[in-house]
């Protein structure tokens, strides 16, 4: 299979095109032939080893210190399923899902375990449109919803409101019923608007903390601190960040203690059950998907580009070429087997070992 691998940490020209062997399948897994994946900032960091703060070691540690550990990068998949583990229940062959994976998604094929984060695709949304969404729809889930509980009638403040996060937090916020007033770059307040904003700031001209007082601030970007949102905050106020800083961290511990102001810091971790609420959330109308500029597969480098310079409003997409299997189809087998069978061809492992190998 065609596949994108990221040899070293640095800047676009660092993803390479390889053939692979597909990837080998357990008893509870599905593979999936990926018809499109995104370009996230998540994605331009992991490339780059962007690690803010102090978890620039810890990063390293996790995702490689000198290169990437798991070459095949790549964060977040639609397509359709063509193989599943013989123990599979949930899903069958001709499934149109979508979802989110550590790592493996710039490639024509992906594994996914059967409980891990991917779910149906809704029947009117389009393979581009469902790869634009898990990301910021899953981080604005988790700091709006279950994070800050934002109830009806709050105000809610989004700085960065036209990023891949921030396009999906207004309209996650208006769902639950707040009013919003999102903070963006001029050139931008049209589109921020059309997601549903109540209010528009120009971050330009004007400083959205004198405004006020909010029940929620979320800063995306991380470009204000808990002590400079605290005066913009209500009694019960909570600030939310996605930025990992020791401050940040020591702020959400005290705040948890004393005074009624909160302050929060996480990591928006993907899940079955959220990608599941999103799919009812996009089927039913409450999301509608923001894909911004689309590219094939062997302009990956290209779509990071564009996604670290941050000039596109939407998701940036990448669409990869349906999979041709080296050899002429057949019937799959559907007695369990200790290898899997992908249309004829055998299956092999894609472990990072074997991904070095071919390079």
């Amino acid at each position: 299979m065609k596949a994108a691998v990221t040899k070293n940490y640095g800047n676009p020209s660092q993803l390479m095109p390889v053939e692979l062997p597909t990837p080998e399948l357990s008893p509870t897994q599905v593979l999936v032939e990926v018809a499109a994946t995104a370009v996230t900032m998540g994605d331009v960091r992991l490339r780059s080893a962007d690690f803010p703060g102090f978890t620039a070691l810890p990063g390293r540690l996790m995702m490689g210190i000198s290169r990437p550990r798991n070459p095949v990068q790549g964060t977040t998949f639609a397509g359709r399923v063509i193989a599943v583990g013989a123990a599979v229940r949930q899903f069958a062959v001709g499934d149109r899902v979508f979802g989110g994976v550590d790592h493996g998604a710039y490639a024509e094929c992906v594994v996914v375990d059967e409980q891990g984060a991917i779910a149906p695709i809704p029947d009117d949304i389009d393979f581009d449109e469902a790869v634009a969404t898990p990301y910021g729809a899953i981080t604005a889930l988790y700091f709006l919803q279950e994070t800050a509980n934002v109830q009806p009638g709050e105000h809610v403040l989004i700085v960065g409101a036209a990023g891949g996060v921030g396009q999906y937090a207004i309209q996650v916020a208006k769902r639950l019923g707040a009013t919003v007033t999102a903070v963006c770059a001029t050139e931008h307040i049209e589109y921020v608007q059309s997601l549903g904003a109540d209010h528009v700031v120009d971050y330009r001209t004007t400083d959205a903390l004198t405004g006020g007082p909010y029940d929620v601030i979320f800063d995306i970007p991380g470009v204000t601190t808990f002590n400079q949102a605290r005066p913009a905050l209500s009694q019960r106020g909570r600030f939310l960040t996605l930025m990992a800083t020791l401050r940040g961290i020591w702020q959400t511990l005290w705040t948890s203690l004393w005074g009624s102001k909160r302050a929060f810091v996480g990591v928006a971790l993907n899940s079955q059950a959220r990608m599941l609420q999103l799919a009812t959330w996009l089927a039913d109308g409450r999301i509608k998907p923001c894909v911004g500029s689309t590219f094939d597969f062997d302009q990956l480098a290209d779509a990071h580009d564009a996604a670290a310079r941050r000039t596109v409003t939407g998701t940036v997409v990448v669409r990869i070429a349906p999979f041709v299997p080296p050899t002429a189809p057949r019937k799959l087998r559907t007695q369990p087997r200790d290898r899997h069978h992908v249309a004829g061809v055998r299956v092999f492992g894609g472990s990072p070992d074997a991904v070095r190998r071919a390079l």
